[in-house]
């Protein structure tokens, strides 16, 4: 397989969820014109430390697939992309040399189903969830978001719903059974419930 172009972020892109991005620095004006003569792939993997302006950063060695489905190119170069996830990857090993970051990397899924039922209770939950979160002003997606029918779809979609950091995401992300999974954004949204209650009783 030959090396995947690699755009580190301060943020976790997971399968089936899309994502906005702004393309200005050289070398990833590059990175988009070679993906777009190609495949439209690259992979999105979290910033360890450092930044996503200018290189220098640290980087995790777990991320997803991303592919182009909109793109915006500038005459020069610059671009506004949209790009939705596909399917998870590890590091093997990163590329030196190149003008952007490249990784040679081996994809991976999870090694059990999604249940159904597990599904419609967290469903209800994220959405009472983003209800009580518009009733306190913040903004986000609604409580009547539309969903995917297919229960591993709608499963990554739970995940990029609630509010959680890029580390607790990175979890969920690496996370290598669905039940594991269902079980960290359970805990996880138990904590996001608790802080939006007691902002609530504070009013």
């Amino acid at each position: 397989m030959n090396p995947l172009p690699m755009f580190p972020l301060g943020t976790v892109l997971f399968p089936h969820v899309g994502i906005p991005l702004r393309i200005f620095e050289d070398r990833y004006r590059e990175m988009t014109r070679v993906c777009m003569s190609t495949d439209n792939e690259f992979g999105v993997v979290l910033i360890a430390n450092g930044s996503e302006v200018g290189g220098g950063d640290d980087r995790f060695d777990i991320g997803t697939i991303a592919k182009i489905v909109h793109a915006e190119v500038e005459p020069d170069g610059r671009a506004r992309l949209v790009a939705v996830g596909t399917h998870r990857f590890r590091i093997l090993r990163w590329v030196d040399g190149a003008l952007y970051a490249q990784a040679e990397v081996e994809t991976f899924f999870d090694a059990d189903l999604a249940c159904d039922e597990d599904l419609v209770a967290l469903t209800k939950r994220v959405r009472r969830l983003l209800a009580m979160r518009s009733e306190l002003g913040i903004l986000g997606p609604p409580a009547t978001i539309e969903l995917h029918d297919d229960p591993a779809v709608r499963l990554w979609q739970l995940c990029a719903l609630v509010p959680t950091e890029p580390h607790d995401d990175l979890a969920l992300l690496a996370s290598p059974t669905v039940a594991a999974r269902i079980a960290l954004l359970t805990r996880l949204l138990d904590s996001v419930n608790e802080e939006s209650n007691r902002i609530l009783s504070d009013e």
